[in-house]
């Protein structure tokens, strides 16, 4: 086959598969379910949205310390049916004497997990964490 011929039979090819692949126009994908959070502990707080995937949760939000040097920070733990902690991740920074916005991932390498405890923690760099106040919230 001609060079030309070729490029354009591979350039019609590839247009049609990219067509064949696309959503219908006006379609959208579905969106996932949210929870808002509120963990407040005297005049601290971890506040935001939980966003709900298959295997994963985000945590997004804002946390507070009104101290610097009472340091403030967010922990989340995915739970199972037997209660049990299945997943766990935390904000990458905890705050002293102010307020800071996170977002972080909760993976489960597990599915069913429909229970997501929300911490406030005293935003430790290291272990050990004390959590100050924790929340649970349900998969809508």
């Amino acid at each position: 086959m001609p060079k030309l011929l070729t490029t354009a039979f591979s350039t019609a090819a590839l247009t049609a598969g990219l067509l064949l692949g696309a959503p219908a126009a006006g379609a959208q994908a579905a969106a996932y379910p949210t929870s808002s959070f509120d963990v407040t502990y005297g005049n601290t707080y971890t506040r935001g949205t939980i966003t709900w995937y298959n295997r994963q949760v985000v945590v997004s939000g804002e946390h507070k310390s009104v101290s610097a040097t009472s340091c403030r920070g967010t922990t989340a733990f995915g739970v199972d049916s037997q209660n049990h902690d299945v997943a766990v991740n935390f904000s990458d920074h905890g705050v002293c004497g102010a307020s800071a916005k996170f977002s972080f991932p909760v993976t489960f390498y597990q599915a069913g997990v429909g229970v997501v405890r929300i911490c406030l923690d005293n935003g430790a760099e290291h272990p050990p964490v004390a959590y100050l106040k924790c929340a649970r919230y349900g998969r809508p």
